[in-house]
């Protein structure tokens, strides 16, 4: 049996929706060998096509379609779980547009997050790129102005007396009417459709068994979540894990295709390349 690179980030979401593939629970699946990192270090290797399969940004799609498709299963799309941008409160100016003139902790160059604030503040802000689990420390101790927070991080931001400036997933529903594209997982092109279309439904079959099994599957989920708590840890995973993540449906797609087009015109992107689903 082929056995295929599949790599995705540590975050309960990915852990939650990839434990019954990647341990080997699902009876025919696809045999798979597990690369974990943060998502922008998953952006970066996936413009180098390190990965046959790979969880990334949807801000970085546009630049990895000449060897990459979108699977439809295992991404993070919703509503009510996009970015936050959060500030000190004494550190807080009057009105979001102020933010343009701040420095700014944002966790990837080619992150949704950033692609997001960028269209929200109408342009690009002084910034200050780090791994997303430090962005609260940093701004609490006054290194920089406001921290833009993914992840887990939209639970705990207030335990260090933060305050949220901007949810940038409200921003974009309100815009919009449609869900938050943030990440998908990819297939390089060298796998065939029919193996992609295999691994697709693998991934959906994966996510079922971890609804029904979840003995099996939490304590997987549990070890690369050290850090957090349980309460965040399921919030996380109620909130990231839901009907787009077994497929990202036809509001899904229009939502894509949406941002690409928004950031296209903002000038915030600037290739033509259109998302190519599997």
């Amino acid at each position: 049996m082929t056995e295929y690179t599949l790599a995705y980030s540590p975050c309960p979401n990915d852990t939650y929706i990839f434990g019954a593939l990647t341990n080997g629970l699902l009876d025919g699946a696809p045999s798979v060998r597990v690369r974990l990192a943060d998502i922008e270090e998953l952006n970066d290797a996936a413009a180098r096509g390190e990965f046959e399969l790979t969880k990334v940004s949807y801000g970085a799609i546009p630049f990895l379609m000449e060897r990459y498709r979108i699977l439809r299963a295992g991404g993070a799309l919703g509503r009510g779980c996009g970015p936050l941008l959060v500030a000190r409160p004494a550190a807080s100016p009057a009105f979001l547009s102020d933010f343009i003139h701040k420095r700014i902790a944002i966790p990837g160059e080619r992150t949704t997050a950033f692609m997001l604030l960028q269209l929200a503040l109408g342009g690009r802000p002084k910034t200050v790129q780090m791994r997303f689990d430090r962005i609260i420390a940093a701004v609490a101790r006054g290194e920089v102005d406001a921290g833009l927070i993914i992840h887990e991080s939209r639970f705990t931001y207030r335990d260090a007396d933060l305050i949220a400036i901007a949810d940038l997933g409200e921003w974009w529903e309100n815009m919009t009417l449609l869900p938050i594209p943030l990440g998908a997982v990819l297939v390089r092109d060298d796998v065939s459709d029919a193996q992609a279309r295999a691994i697709d439904a693998a991934i959906r079959q994966s996510i079922a068994f971890a609804r029904g099994n979840q003995a099996a599957i939490m304590p997987y989920v549990r070890e690369h979540a050290f850090e957090m708590s349980e309460d965040v840890m399921r919030a996380h995973i109620e909130l990231y894990v839901n009907e787009f993540s077994q497929d990202v449906g036809d509001a899904g797609i229009q939502a894509v295709h949406a941002l690409f087009e928004r950031a296209r015109a903002a000038g915030v992107l600037h290739t033509e390349t259109e998302p190519r689903f599997v």
